[in-house]
């Protein structure tokens, strides 16, 4: 399994706009296969910025099947014009884990 991490800097001011339109796009990503799960937050210190957090069950779950995919067309439809700049997205695996 590998985690899919990116901060997410949308624009000030369409925070809101953001949230409606990441409730709409969660059910594209969850129904892919290799989905996992999905955690996104929202930062105390910078309230436009967001972190995406992704489970997938392979690396190529996300780069080949996500986004080669035409469900991804609308996804990008969606969110990608609320960023500015650009997200970094970047994958890790786990190599330390501690549950309360």
């Amino acid at each position: 399994m590998i985690l899919e991490h990116a901060i997410l800097p949308v624009k000030t001011g369409r925070e809101a706009d953001f949230e409606a339109a990441l409730a709409e796009a969660v059910p594209i990503i969850s129904s892919m296969p290799g989905f996992v799960d999905l955690r996104v937050s929202r930062s105390m210190e910078t309230p436009n910025e967001y972190l995406l957090l992704v489970h997938w069950e392979s690396l190529e779950a996300h780069t080949v099947g996500f986004r080669g995919s035409v469900e991804y067309e609308r996804w990008r439809e969606l969110l990608h014009h609320f960023y500015e700049p650009f997200p970094v997205v970047e994958h890790f695996t786990e190599v330390f884990a501690v549950d309360a």
